[in-house]
């Protein structure tokens, strides 16, 4: 795959002390890059300065929010905006190293990928001592549910063809978990995803994120991805396990003198039938979708 023109989408929300570095780094990488390029920052409803900052680049379009709507609108805002045949996306937070981009796009250029994550090597959010153990753990819980591996579900920073991702915009979160959705339905639909090794370094400001209600919404996410693209994934183990529990009761039923089949036991086998039942009536559905 050849690269015509590249987009790269920041969102912004309150980054004044962030995002005049992030956009000197990706202008000075990528006027040195052999692609076309245009730079976007929505700017995403904020009320310090992040807006009077990239009105000073003259190289850089800054479209507005008009109230704050989330990292998820704020880039589906700038994609539908662009013009290349590859957006790039990352923050304007301080936290990637957009000297990268150009080994994105070379990644995904050389191997045809239709998506190029940046995956980070290290955990340098707020609160690592919560934020590590709970990613590790939805990380696992996507490998395993979409059939991949997944080194990062939720890096904000990655390279991805334009005409692809309009197939899944619709169905995006305007929040944090834009990232993992968009990661979840291209594996889930056989889309070809490449990921680079990449730094990853303290925020420059207030992080928006919510440890417990943002780690619960991601969990969620991750199980109504995989049902939305891959329901057997998601109905086939609970039935399995339920399945194997009913059975294993029935045997100690059977071979326990003066003890009859319980209704326990019944009701298990029976619910393992119907979400199995469910599963393969989801995935007809999905299959004719």
């Amino acid at each position: 795959m050849k690269i015509r023109k590249v987009s790269i989408v920041v969102p912004a929300y309150n980054e004044e002390e962030a995002i005049g570095g992030d956009l000197e780094a990706i202008l000075e990488s990528m006027d040195k890059s052999e692609w076309e390029y245009e730079v976007i920052v929505v700017n995403d409803g904020s009320n310090d300065k992040t807006a009077d900052i990239v009105g000073g680049f003259d190289r850089v379009r800054l479209i507005e929010h008009n109230s704050n709507r989330g990292g998820g609108y704020a880039r589906n805002t700038g994609i539908k905006a662009s013009t290349g045949d590859v957006v790039v996306v990352t923050d304007g937070d301080g936290t990637y190293p957009n000297e990268d981009i150009p080994k994105l796009l070379r990644l995904m250029e050389d191997n045809d990928f239709d998506m190029v994550v940046g995956s980070r090597i290290k955990e340098a959010g707020t609160l690592k001592f919560l934020r590590t153990p709970a990613k590790w753990f939805i990380r696992k819980l996507a490998s395993f549910m979409s059939g991949f591996s997944i080194p990062d579900l939720n890096s904000g920073f990655r390279a991805i063809k334009k005409d692809v991702f309009m197939q899944y915009m619709e169905l995006l979160p305007w929040g944090h978990s834009w990232v993992s959705t968009i990661t979840l339905a291209m594996l889930s639909e056989g889309h070809d995803v490449g990921y680079l090794d990449i730094d990853y370094f303290s925020r420059k400001g207030k992080s928006t994120f919510h440890p417990i209600k943002d780690t619960y919404s991601y969990l969620m996410l991750v199980i109504r991805t995989i049902t939305w693209f891959n329901p057997l994934r998601v109905f086939m183990p609970i039935a399995f396990a339920l399945g194997l529990i009913g059975f294993i009761k029935l045997i100690l039923d059977v071979i326990t003198p003066g003890v009859p089949i319980t209704t326990a036991t019944v009701v298990l086998i029976l619910t393992s039938i119907q979400i199995a039942v469910l599963g393969l009536l989801a995935d007809l559905i999905v299959k004719r979708r």
